[in-house]
């Protein structure tokens, strides 16, 4: 392996920690909406099923920010899309 083989695998490593950073954000988003749809079921109980619907609708679509991060980082460490290109 030559040195432009070992900086884009080094550049693949790199940019796979950052997407896996990208899950941070859906984490924290989905604490809050936890913690604000428990307050709003402490506040009307007889409306738990709407709230817990929505609560959960919610997290599921800003979990997909995260996933899309996991999926770019396991196709930059296994997958290696540039190794072609350095050959």
């Amino acid at each position: 392996m030559d040195f432009n083989s070992n900086f884009i695998l080094g550049c693949s490593a790199i940019g796979a920690g950052l997407a896996v950073i990208a899950g941070i954000g859906p984490g924290v988003g989905q604490g809050i909406a936890a913690g604000h749809a428990a307050a709003a079921v402490g506040r009307n109980p007889g409306a738990k099923s709407d709230i817990t619907s929505t609560m959960l609708l919610g997290q599921a679509v800003a979990e997909t920010t995260g996933l899309y991060g996991l999926l770019v980082a396991i196709l930059l460490l296994f997958v290696r899309p540039l190794m072609g290109a350095a050959q």
